[in-house]
This record gives structure tokens, C-alpha cells and sequence, in this order.
């Protein structure tokens, strides 16, 4: 496969949360909000589909460029390719999508969206990624599932690649 970034610029990444002390208990009967911070932290080590790299890495996905709205079971995450002509940018979308849906709570509509601007073909995507039929279809074949999983897979794990 050849490469459509064959030099992508890597970023710092984001220092990941720690535990509070005296939060170690935790009370199953309140139902916690969930905010963006929480959201980047499930899809911020999605590995890129072209490179040994994240999305995070890349600053394909960036922790203001996503919107939660827990009261209206509403998720938005934009992305921004590495470039304006990436192919990968379904699938990189796919995946994010995938993961949260399977990740989050099923009361969440998710929405994954390309940055306004940052690709050439950015209508034809979105339309591709907010089609539930679409995605569904994309999901029932084995071998777009098993790149999806691959992007998914963390440091040897398979978090968030249950079927």
C-alpha cells in the first residue's frame, strides 16, 4: 500500500489524567457526566490505518475539538486529517465511530465529522460516516472489520474491539 503522508509531523501528547486521591471509591449509584476530556481519552490511542503512530500522535483528534452534551445523550468529535487529500479518512473516521459506539453507553448518539476545511472530498465523508446503513454495511464486511480492529488494538490488547 503506498503511503498518502509519507512524512507526518508527530506531536507532544496530552499528559493522561490520574486518580485524585480518595476517588478510589466509587459509588455505582450516581450516574456520572461525561465530558470531553473522558471522550478523547477513548479514542485518542486509535492507531493511524498508514503509520506506527496514534491519532493523538498526529493530531488527527485534539481534546477542544470535541463536544459533549451528557444531558441530551449527544457526542461530537471532530477530526482533522493529516492531510486534504487522505485516503484514509473514512476509515480514521470508521473507527472512531466504532470505538465510542462501543464504548460508551447506548443512550449516546455519536456523531464524527471531518474539521470544516481540512479535506477535499470533507462532504462526501461526513455524509458516508452519519449514514447508519452505511456504516453498518461497512462493518459487515470482514475485511474493512479486521483493519478496524487493527486501528483499534492498544499495546497489544484488543480494548474496544468487541464485535
Amino acid at each position: 500500500m503506498e503511503k498518502d503522508n509519507l512524512n507526518p509531523l508527530v506531536h507532544l501528547r496530552v499528559t493522561p489524567r490520574t486518580r485524585i486521591k480518595g476517588q478510589e471509591e466509587l459509588d455505582n449509584d450516581v450516574r456520572d457526566p461525561f465530558d470531553r476530556r473522558e471522550i478523547f481519552d477513548l479514542i485518542r490511542d486509535i492507531n493511524d490505518p498508514e503509520h506506527p503512530l496514534t491519532l493523538e500522535d498526529l493530531r488527527v483528534v485534539n481534546e477542544n475539538d470535541i463536544d459533549v452534551d451528557d444531558d441530551q445523550n449527544l457526542i461530537k468529535v471532530m477530526f482533522t486529517p493529516t492531510i486534504p487529500h487522505c485516503s484514509m479518512a473514512t476509515l480514521i473516521g470508521l473507527a472512531i465511530r466504532v470505538r465510542l459506539l462501543r464504548s460508551l453507553p447506548p443512550r449516546f448518539k455519536v456523531e464524527v465529522e471531518i474539521a470544516p476545511g481540512t479535506h477535499q472530498s470533507e462532504k462526501a465523508v461526513n455524509k458516508q460516516l452519519s449514514d447508519k446503513e452505511r456504516v453498518a454495511a461497512a462493518l459487515e464486511n470482514n475485511h474493512l472489520l479486521n483493519v478496524v480492529n487493527q486501528c483499534l488494538t492498544v499495546k497489544g490488547s484488543t480494548y474496544g474491539t468487541a464485535v
